[in-house]
């Protein structure tokens, strides 16, 4: 069932955007070579909790961390650790979320160490453009499979593969609510978007082949074939006005 949220659920859930909006631009201007994973997981904790709001993650069905930190071929849900260290040329994704009055927000970026390959800066490129391009669908009238189309085209178009095991979601007082959002299918399909709808549009998308792999710590997941992974992610509320992003700040993008 897809719960309706009201103005004063949204506003909540903004609070929470807020937030996180803030702890990517701190990222951004902290996570380095030579840091540990674990060190940007404290980061996370720290900021998030110095702001009032609780993190989203740690705990959730038993994830030990405030933040998913997965490096080059990892997908999603990387866990961090002191031992790993990030290295120049390499890519990180990060997924983060928090809860401010019961209520949760959700994002995440793929951030650069240093230069990389014009390839792979155009894998992390076109991956933010096809979360964009999703965004955009998020208006009342259209369906739900209109979103995930916008981003299947985009990404196919430039000759990368969209994730399949995983899906964006609904989102609210549950950290994951229906409907699920998957990243491909065909325009026209599915329940149409209305006000109050809140969703957690986040493409993932690879260099290589679409199929994963988890690893025995029951969490990374890995493309199959070693391929490089970027993954972007916004919380979104539809509007008779169009989509609201709830967790970007005075206009900033991912």
């Amino acid at each position: 069932m897809i719960v309706l949220k009201s103005p004063r659920e949204i506003a909540l859930m903004r609070q929470g955007g807020d937030i996180l909006a803030d702890v990517i631009e701190h990222l951004r201007a902290v996570v380095r070579a030579g840091m540990s994973t674990k060190e940007i997981d404290e980061e996370v904790e720290s900021f998030i909790k110095r702001r009032g709001a609780k993190p989203a993650f740690k705990g959730y069905r038993g994830f030990p961390a405030t933040v998913c930190v997965s490096i080059n071929d990892e997908i999603v849900h990387g866990i961090p650790s002191s031992h790993r260290r990030l290295q120049e040329g390499e890519i990180v994704g990060l997924d983060l979320g928090c809860i401010v009055g019961g209520y949760y927000a959700d994002c995440a970026f793929t951030l650069a160490i240093g230069d990389v390959p014009s390839g792979v800066q155009k894998l992390l490129d076109v991956t933010r453009e096809s979360l964009e391009l999703a965004i955009d669908e998020c208006r009342p009238g259209r369906r739900l499979s209109d979103v995930s189309h916008a981003v299947q085209r985009h990404v196919e178009a430039h000759g990368f593969s969209v994730v399949r095991a995983f899906v964006g979601h609904g989102i609210g007082r549950a950290l994951h609510e229906d409907p699920q959002i998957p990243n491909f299918g065909e325009p026209g399909r599915g329940p149409q978007l209305k006000p109050g709808m809140v969703l957690a549009i986040e493409p993932m998308v690879t260099m290589g082949t679409w199929e994963v792999k988890i690893l025995d710590d029951g969490w990374t997941a890995v493309t199959r074939d070693g391929s490089l992974s970027a993954h972007f992610e916004h919380t979104i509320a539809v509007t008779e006005q169009g989509p609201d992003v709830l967790t970007r700040k005075n206009g900033n993008r991912l």
